[in-house]
């Protein structure tokens, strides 16, 4: 897999090169934000930390 990052400043310009790449998504073409990345690296970075249940996440909620 081969990651580009492009940097547009006009707003205008994002608009089109994001219209022009969507017609790629068909041939796999993914388009991911930086702050989608920055997100699913964080989410990776829990994959490894205990499983704790809702029900006992509130039961402790005031004791953090």
């Amino acid at each position: 897999m081969h990651s580009l990052t492009i940097n547009i400043k006009n707003e205008l310009l994002v608009d089109k090169v994001v219209w022009l790449l969507n017609h790629f998504k068909s041939d796999g073409l993914e388009i991911v934000s930086n702050e989608d990345i920055e997100d699913l690296k964080l989410l990776s970075a829990t994959q490894n930390e205990e499983v704790m249940s809702f029900d006992e996440y509130l039961k402790n909620e005031n004791r953090y």
